[in-house]
């Protein structure tokens, strides 16, 4: 039998998207994109279409550890992902773990609010996460909306990336998607300043799991020994190539083509392509 090296392995915890457009379906397309294995751990099961989330059932915080831990004794994680938690207990239990892996990048996407306008996170799982995960966290990628409430004594989202680092995160990429601005900023945060601006042309429409998307590929880059900001700038192109051929299947939001790579030669990522980010 020939002997293949293994990918990569990246640890998700999310939770899971019935509609496979968010989630732990759009953390798997994402991470194999980037060549890499995706081990998905569920956190909350949701009820949900494209247009909005109807529902969250909890998961049980112990169980999600005790599968955590039977893949670590098993496999070597490379980069752990963390999306949707659901719970103040799933918070404290993934502490408790993190706690455990202080070498293994941990990529945290905030997932606060769904795309349809649902809260997802109430003051107390906030200040869970500010108090207990923030401080594990390699790179945490809020959108605007998720840096307010995350650094809610912050009068601007310069202000909101410090407060992030000073809980202790150690970059903080604030995406620009809900701001009006003509093209979308991305604004990049490590070392106490702003290392770079990424500004993208701007979409029309809105998207399913593009904030998972981005996260997951960001975690598959550091897995194949990215460093971070090169890690950083690669998985925006690819996320922003994504939304550009997005297809729609429900009456919502679009879905991101995470596997747009896979149709053609034509249509394989391009440094040249118009998705390359303009850097300040």
């Amino acid at each position: 039998m020939q002997d293949i090296n293994p990918p990569p392995v990246v640890l998700v915890f999310a939770g899971l998207d019935p509609t496979g457009g968010a989630g732990l379906s759009a953390d798997i397309e994402a991470i194999i994109s980037q060549g890499c294995h995706a081990a998905p751990i569920a956190t909350a099961l949701t009820v949900q279409n494209t247009r909005n989330v109807l529902d969250v059932g909890q998961v049980d915080a112990m169980l999600v550890v005790e599968q955590a831990r039977a893949l670590l004794e098993d496999m070597s994680v490379a980069v752990i992902k963390i999306g949707m938690l659901g719970s103040v207990a799933m918070v404290e239990a993934l502490h408790t773990l993190l706690r455990d892996l202080p070498n293994i990048p941990v990529v945290l996407d905030p997932v606060l609010r769904a795309g349809g306008g649902s809260d997802l996170a109430d003051a107390e799982l906030i200040d869970a996460m500010r108090e207990l995960l923030i401080p594990q966290t390699t790179i945490i990628t809020p959108n605007s909306l998720e840096a307010r409430r995350l650094a809610p004594d912050a009068d601007n989202l310069h202000a909101c990336a410090l407060s992030l680092l000073e809980q202790g995160s150690e970059y903080v990429l604030i995406t620009g998607t809900h701001e009006p601005t003509k093209d979308v900023e991305n604004m990049l945060f490590g070392g106490h300043r702003l290392l770079e601006t990424y500004t993208w042309p701007r979409l029309a429409g809105s998207y399913h799991g593009s904030g998972c998307t981005l996260a997951s590929s960001i975690s598959g880059l550091l897995a194949q020994g990215q460093e971070p900001m090169s890690a950083i700038h690669q998985a925006q192109d690819y996320t922003w190539q994504t939304l550009e051929q997005a297809y729609r299947l429900g009456h919502g939001q679009m879905i991101p083509n995470r596997l747009f790579w896979g149709g053609g030669e034509e249509d394989l990522m391009d440094d040249g392509g118009a998705g390359r980010a303009m850097l300040h």
